[in-house]
């Protein structure tokens, strides 16, 4: 049985459309040209941190980061980013009982920001909190350690196949994989998109319903 519900936050819970208009600003460039570079990038399997490479030869975001930070600019999100299915969608798992955590790819300040939106959860984690990320197994094997049940009754929740179903499967998790945000769109058809990941979603909103059906029939 599902036990615990976890998600990924960029493009699961947060629509990143600003931070990545954001970054577009500070390299100078527009903001479509930004998009359309980093939607070939990974349509070609590359790691999405070559866009940057591509307008700015040498980029070190760690360091870039901290420059827009010093210039009064840092990346930062809030209730405006997330998904309209977000709040409804968690409060509705935590009422059926499931345990709730946040856990992706994201900076200290992130995570702050996250736990700042009071979300119904009951654990936000970041990969700078546990010093591994995506799709290092270790992230997933933390995620396990964190929640109170097994791995096989854990299903874990984000819109990508490389950074989050595959390895997260690894781990013996389940997964469910939503179409939505750029990886999720470029990589539906992906052959195992649709064989890899315990279910495949449109809406968070989908979820307390999916579950409940995969539980009465594994009862």
């Amino acid at each position: 049985m599902i036990r615990a519900v976890v998600f990924d936050v960029g493009e699961c819970l947060v629509n990143e459309t600003t931070e990545y208009g954001t970054w577009a600003d500070w390299l100078g460039v527009p903001r479509h040209t930004f998009s359309a570079m980093f939607g070939a990038v990974i349509a070609s399997g590359l790691d999405y941190r070559e866009t940057f490479q591509m307008f700015a030869p040498g980029f070190d975001l760690t360091e870039e980061r901290q420059k827009r930070a010093d210039a009064g600019k840092p990346e930062t999100f809030g209730e405006a980013d997330l998904y309209l299915d977000v709040r409804p969608s968690l409060a509705k798992l935590r009422d059926d009982g499931l345990w709730v955590g946040i856990a992706g790819n994201q900076t200290v300040r992130a995570g702050g920001i996250l736990r700042s939106l009071d979300l119904p959860s009951d654990m936000i984690a970041t990969s700078d909190d546990w010093g591994v990320s995506k799709p290092d197994t270790g992230f997933f094997q933390c995620v396990v350690d964190a929640a109170p049940c097994e791995a096989n009754e854990i299903l874990y929740v984000g819109d990508r196949l490389d950074n989050d179903v595959r390895p997260a499967v690894e781990v013996g998790l389940l997964t469910a994989l939503i179409r939505r945000g750029p990886w999720g769109i470029i990589q539906q058809d992906d052959p195992e998109a649709d064989s890899v990941p315990t279910m495949r979603i449109d809406s968070l909103a989908e979820l307390p319903g999916r579950i409940a059906e995969f539980n009465a029939a594994t009862s």
